[in-house]
């Protein structure tokens, strides 16, 4: 069982966060943004960072190689039209897209929005973590959570 702390500070302790999110166990601020039979897709529940989007399998993997066919087609396609509803509701320019294989959860990407703020850690892969824990550290208030929770509203409408 491990112990996560949520954006919320709330802390879970779950087998497979993407496990207990995927079936609901788990319930990520703002919902579900779009979900198939093999996605899904929602605001990550650790850093209230507005139009952050986890796209996570349904199936337990940690590869890309192990998506079957249908699955890579759902990826891409989910992928892209989560990146232009970003574009096009929240006028998101650039997105850093992260993925890691020896992750202790489900195969997932993430989604991240590249905002002015960010530039103070500097503009490359490296500087993710730092805007991460400012994010938790920093705009865990009221105020930023209804921005994220908006947008994360606005891509769900979009994405309909």
């Amino acid at each position: 069982m491990r112990k996560i702390m949520l954006s919320s500070g709330e802390i879970v302790h779950v087998d497979c966060l993407s496990c207990a999110i995927t079936s609901g166990q788990v319930k990520p601020n703002g919902g579900v943004v779009i979900e198939t039979d093999y996605f899904h897709a929602h605001q990550d529940v650790a850093y209230p960072i507005k139009g952050l989007v986890i796209l996570a399998s349904k199936r337990h993997i940690r590869c890309m190689d192990e998506l079957n066919d249908e699955e890579k087609i759902d990826y891409i396609n989910l992928l892209t039209k989560i990146r232009k509803a970003q574009r096009t509701v929240l006028g998101i320019e650039y997105v850093y897209y992260f993925y890691n294989e020896d992750t202790t959860h489900h195969f997932h990407t993430w989604m991240v929005p590249r905002y002015e703020w960010m530039n103070a850690f500097g503009r490359s892969v490296e500087s993710l973590r730092p805007v991460l824990r400012h994010a938790r550290n920093m705009l865990n208030d009221a105020e930023n959570e209804k921005e994220v929770m908006q947008a994360i509203a606005f891509i769900r409408e979009e994405l309909k």
